[in-house]
């Protein structure tokens, strides 16, 4: 998607909202030692501008947490390096910067007023339904940072907003209602859907093992990890009423009920004590962690364990992933208990033999054997074709499509709607759907949809100009990067 992204050259300002605010609640997401410049240094000079590695990380933080958002759970670090986000991020402020250079040339600025309507905007500075400075101050220290660099984030964000404003274009109604038409026309099509399901195969022993030997590399072991192991199970004290107090004052926005409104003392007492518990818990895993370090104890489990079982969160599976053989890694916390691990060695993936590799070389020697039978299937059919007329179709025909569900009838009609072929092949999913276009007429004009056709013309101008202004930005300002970001 990065690479989509960056190959179409479409404004990030614009499709990937403000990232100072974005952070708040998210965190920042660290990836360790890192090349684009130390902490509180420069990663780059923007005309007069100097970003600094903090801002970096703020971008990267709100660019992780927006993929995270999209793809859930499975998004980690791996796939982020994959993705290259820290070299997307980097780009993204590059180009956040040029238009900075772009509002400091034109003299704008934004006041104290400006900000404080942006603050108190914030859910995460909410506290009792107004904004609360102490709240306010709380968050930014978990969030590692301050109201002096977070306030100068807010303001790179109203003066990008400032200047984008300046490139807003609307479209008038003649080319709303034009477009109205166009993008709502209609074709009257036959079709017939071939469907991979249906295909029958007769797959012999010796097709699954000629497909693994050339596929072999496909088959492997999981990783495993030879691990030694420690569990710190949680320590049962009792607090004075002070201490819970103390607690209460300091964290109470932490302890909330099902509607989201803050327990009293009393309601969140439980609460309190097992959080103090669980302090006291860590404190004593880290003096046992250090013990073990020092060789003064030994860790009392030894398991080998493949890292699809790893059965600790996401998080803390991938510090295991992440080690290196030797490593004794801090305690984390799982369920109630801190675990202390070594990771003594790493076993890693080996060539599965055929034996143990047929049952998966099986399953997809079956999908590509199918896919290339409907290919030609299809290929035949479409020779002589002439299909069923079903009339006219609209891009939210879908339920005219018989045969094809939701999720396949929009691929289909938006792939329809693009394709400059009168008669073709469409693959969704595991079908392809054989078409034929009959005729082809403008939609009647629909005043409904007009405020969606509106915000994709007006989106389509603003991205437009954006684009060309960073290019033009990028002759007019010198970009310096630091020697220690890699290119």
């Amino acid at each position: 998607m990065i690479t989509w992204m960056q190959k179409h050259k479409k404004w990030l300002v614009i499709t990937i909202w403000i990232s100072t605010i974005a952070f708040v609640g998210a965190g920042f997401v660290g990836w360790g030692s890192y090349d684009y410049g130390s902490k509180g240094g420069a990663v780059a000079v923007v005309g007069d501008r100097e970003v600094s590695a903090n801002e970096y990380q703020r971008e990267y933080s709100a660019l992780y947490e927006q993929y995270s958002r999209i793809f859930g759970d499975q998004f980690n670090q791996e796939m982020a390096d994959k993705m290259n986000l820290k070299d997307a991020a980097y780009k993204l402020l590059i180009q956040k910067n040029l238009i900075l250079s772009y509002a400091d040339e034109l003299g704008f600025d934004i006041t104290n007023e400006e900000i404080a309507k942006q603050l108190v905007q914030i859910p995460g500075f909410i506290k009792d339904g107004k904004f609360d400075k102490e709240t306010y101050i709380r968050v930014l220290n978990q969030n590692r940072t301050n109201p002096t660099e977070f306030e100068a984030s807010v303001t790179r964000d109203l003066l990008l907003e400032k200047v984008e404003s300046l490139f807003r274009i609307s479209a008038n109604q003649n080319e709303i209602e034009n477009l109205n038409k166009l993008l709502f026309s209609e074709d009257d099509i036959s079709i017939k859907i071939l469907n991979q399901d249906e295909i029958v195969l007769n797959i012999k022993d010796e097709d699954i093992k000629k497909y693994w030997e050339v596929n072999k590399d496909n088959y492997k072991s999981k990783p495993a990890y030879d691990l030694e192991l420690n569990e710190v199970d949680l320590v049962s004290e009792t607090f004075s009423d002070e201490d819970i107090a103390n607690n209460y004052s300091k964290f109470k926005i932490d302890y909330k009920k099902e509607d989201g409104k803050i327990k009293s003392l009393e309601e969140a007492k439980e609460d309190i004590v097992k959080a103090l518990n669980l302090k006291a818990t860590r404190t004593v895993a880290l003096k046992k962690h250090l013990k073990i370090k020092k060789g003064k104890e030994q860790l009392d489990k030894k398991a080998t364990i493949f890292e699809d079982k790893l059965s600790y969160s996401l998080e803390n599976n991938e510090k295991i992933k992440k080690s290196i053989p030797g490593d004794l890694l801090k305690p984390f916390l799982e369920g109630d208990k801190y675990i202390i691990v070594k990771v003594v060695n790493k076993i890693m993936p080996k060539t599965l033999p055929y034996e143990k590799a047929k049952a998966l070389a099986l399953l997809d020697y079956e999908k590509v054997a199918k896919s290339e039978k409907l290919e030609l299937e299809a290929t035949n059919a479409l020779k002589n074709f002439s299909g069923t007329n079903i009339g006219y179709v609209a891009r939210d025909s879908f339920s005219k499509l018989k045969g094809l569900n939701q999720e396949e009838a929009l691929g289909f009609l938006n792939q329809l709607f693009s394709s400059s072929e009168k008669t073709g092949k469409i693959n969704v999913g595991n079908k392809i759907v054989l078409y034929t276009i009959n005729d082809t007429r403008l939609a009647s004009y629909d005043k409904s949809k007009d405020e969606a056709v509106s915000t994709t013309i007006n989106n389509l101008y603003s991205q437009e100009m954006m684009t060309n202004l960073v290019k033009s930005l990028e002759n007019r300002y010198e970009v310096q990067s630091s020697n220690n970001v890699k290119e």
